[in-house]
């Protein structure tokens, strides 16, 4: 059986809650990757950050210890400035309501960034930043109302910071939709162009999508229609994955980046390309609840209650499918070794609820 790092050809990594939390590095992360590279996968780091151009995010990734270069990074405003440049001849006028990055991801694809709507721009673009207030909102309110085309970096309503969950772009970008009824083109994550954008960038053949959250990255690769890996190192649990929307629904599961270059650390949630393997674990349906029972015994190395990594991701991708199928999402256990599997995977509580 091959890696990850072995199947595909680029890794296109989210940051914060797969590469760092918190401003920290994950742990293992590091040491992930450089192997990932020399299993022959490229890792691109893909973000909706529309404030820090690429030589910023990768110093930042550097000081951490994660080996990254500029051109290893691609950022909303680099994909929202090609969204512009592929509809709008260059010389063409753009609004840009963001920061310095953005203004020079406009300039770099050869268009014209102005800050008034007596410029008559044919275009508007916004992404995230402090200094965003209400006159910028209005030369774009302006210029919107007139006809011209909206880009949005993202439209993520918060920004996490050390302070706490502040507004972010889509909080701005609800301003003006509230403002002109309107709706903006948007690159980021969700959205496709962000993801199309990294696969060009590298000329990926076999690109796997690799995050912490299902509404943003997976849901990014599922409209890029490109396999994924959800690791549950940041933001989305395995509750979360069990309840999952058809269009938040990763390919892999893996605990951490580890799951990129071990085979033992990532497994396939079972589908029609993947069949479900009951050697191992098996779910049952009781009324609206998922039963997972353990159909080996515990292993030499299973010691105070405990289960592998590798047995509990296999369990829980066995629950992922039979909750996709089912349409459920309670769980309980048959016995002490599928308890300690659903612990592992942060479940417990579910199970207490039962």
């Amino acid at each position: 059986m091959s890696t990850l790092a072995e199947s595909y050809d680029a890794f296109l990594l989210d940051l914060d809650g797969t590469v760092y939390l918190g401003g920290e590095p994950i742990e293992h992360v590091a040491p992930a990757l450089v192997i990932a590279k020399e299993q022959g996968a490229r890792s691109v780091f893909v973000t909706n950050n529309a404030s820090r151009p690429p030589e910023e995010v990768a110093a930042a990734l550097s000081a951490m210890g994660v080996q990254a270069e500029p051109d290893d990074v691609l950022t909303s405003p680099q994909a929202a400035a090609v969204m512009l440049a592929d509809r709008h001849p260059a010389g063409t006028k753009v609004l840009v309501v963001g920061a310095p990055w953005l203004v020079q991801s406009v300039t770099d694809v050869g268009l014209v960034p102005v800050h008034l709507a007596t410029d008559e721009p044919a275009a508007v673009v916004q992404g995230h930043s402090p200094e965003t207030g209400w006159r910028q909102l209005a030369e774009a309110c302006i210029a919107l109302r007139t006809g011209a085309d909206w880009v949005a970096c993202n439209v993520d309503s918060t920004l996490p910071t050390d302070r706490g969950l502040l507004p972010g772009n889509g909080a701005m970008v609800a301003a003006l939709v509230a403002a002109t009824g309107l709706q903006p083109r948007v690159a980021g994550k969700p959205a496709r162009p962000l993801m199309d954008t990294a696969v060009r960038l590298v000329g990926a053949k076999r690109p796997l999508v690799v995050g912490d959250r299902l509404d943003t990255d997976i849901a990014g690769a599922v409209a890029a229609e490109e396999p994924s890996l959800l690791v549950l190192s940041g933001v989305s649990t395995a509750a979360d994955l069990l309840a999952a929307d058809p269009t938040e629904r990763p390919t892999f599961l893996a605990f951490d980046l580890r799951g990129l270059v071990d085979e033992s650390r990532a497994v396939q949630i079972p589908g029609d390309d993947a069949p479900a393997d009951q050697s191992v674990w098996s779910v049952t349906v009781d009324e609206k609840t998922l039963i997972l029972a353990s159909t080996n015994k515990p292993a030499a190395q299973e010691t105070n209650g405990a289960v592998p990594d590798s047995a509990a991701l296999q369990a829980l991708a066995a629950l992922t499918a039979a909750a996709w199928a089912a349409d459920l999402s309670a769980v309980r256990s048959a016995d002490p070794r599928a308890a300690a599997a659903l612990t592992r995977c942060g479940l417990a509580e579910a199970i207490a609820r039962i």
